[in-house]
């Protein structure tokens, strides 16, 4: 397949070799010194699943350059969204769909009207990777999943072949019809870890051993799901305690995009996170005491100083 990955950061970087080791035809949208170095010395995956480096890595600043592709893989942060979307077009054929890797639950709204509802996939990505140096994505999970799909559940026969493709190149993907709800879920969760290990400059671990703070976690949780509710997401409250679960085994070093951000001064998704729960609850009256702290307490940083 012909497939774009815009952009190469940690998330759309790690899919996108993967797809490319496995013999697909994958070109890379970067910038700066990323788009350098892979052009000097390839695209390394540091990962826990096995390392990559793809030395003839296709690499561009341009989707002009690259043209019409089966599937765009579309993982710019969330500030950069329309930007990104509008300067996607070239790559944009027909048949093409593009997959929201993305952190919130507004993206398919956000770029549908700039692409056309009928190429944008809904999509969510469990992993966690970082731009460890320019040209070199660190993978440091246990996981590396990826669910996707229509917003309007309809069966998509180009999504359907992406996921083969992906399963073949060990890709853990799930077509889903259901990706309002899961993109939800997947907030909920990424909203409490992001806003809880950024506001505590604390990995996960940490958290979880005190009774305190692990208790604060799970109420950004809830206020969020109260919120999604509120929106009219089917969520249960079944899907928090399965989140606290996971948060005990995962690993100790585990923390947020965000908080890597917050290291290094880098600007932050805070406003699409703890902010859009902010925003939607004065909006339905629903309280977020919890998530009210953190986005206070975050909000001076969240266009980073470097």
């Amino acid at each position: 397949m012909r497939i774009a990955v815009m952009a190469a950061g940690g998330v759309g970087g790690y899919f996108g070799a993967r797809m490319a080791a496995a013999g697909h035809e994958v070109y890379f949208i970067a910038r700066g010194a990323h788009l350098d170095a892979i052009r000097k010395n390839g695209l390394k995956v540091e990962s826990t699943l096995g390392n990559l480096h793809l030395k003839d890595a296709k690499v561009t600043d341009d989707p002009a350059e690259v043209g019409p592709v089966d599937i765009v893989l579309f993982a710019v942060k969330l500030w950069d969204t329309e930007k990104a979307a509008a300067q996607a077009k070239p790559l944009i054929g027909p048949e093409t769909r593009l997959i929201t890797l993305q952190n919130g639950v507004d993206s398919v709204e956000r770029i549908a009207p700039i692409l056309g509802a009928d190429h944008v996939v809904g999509g969510i990505a469990y992993l966690a990777t970082v731009i460890s140096a320019p040209g070199v994505i660190s993978h440091t999970s246990p996981f590396a999943a990826m669910q996707c799909g229509r917003i309007d559940a309809k069966p998509d026969a180009r999504l359907a072949a992406f996921a083969d493709a992906a399963k073949a190149a060990s890709v853990d993907i799930k077509i889903s019809d259901r990706i309002n709800r899961d993109r939800w879920e997947k907030f909920v969760f990424l909203v409490a870890l992001s806003g809880m290990t950024s506001a505590a400059r604390s990995t996960l671990g940490p958290v979880m051993a005190d009774d305190e703070t692990r208790a604060f976690y799970r109420t950004l949780m809830a206020e969020t799901l109260a919120v999604g509710r509120a929106q009219g997401v089917p969520l249960s409250e079944d899907y928090i305690e399965e989140r606290m679960k996971f948060s005990e085994a995962a690993p100790k070093g585990l923390k947020a995009s965000m908080y890597h951000d917050l290291e290094r001064g880098n600007r932050l998704e805070l406003d699409w996170l703890a902010g859009t729960v902010v925003a939607l609850a004065r909006k339905t009256g629903v309280p977020v005491p919890a998530n009210e702290a953190v986005y206070t307490l975050l909000k001076l940083h969240r266009m980073g100083h470097s």
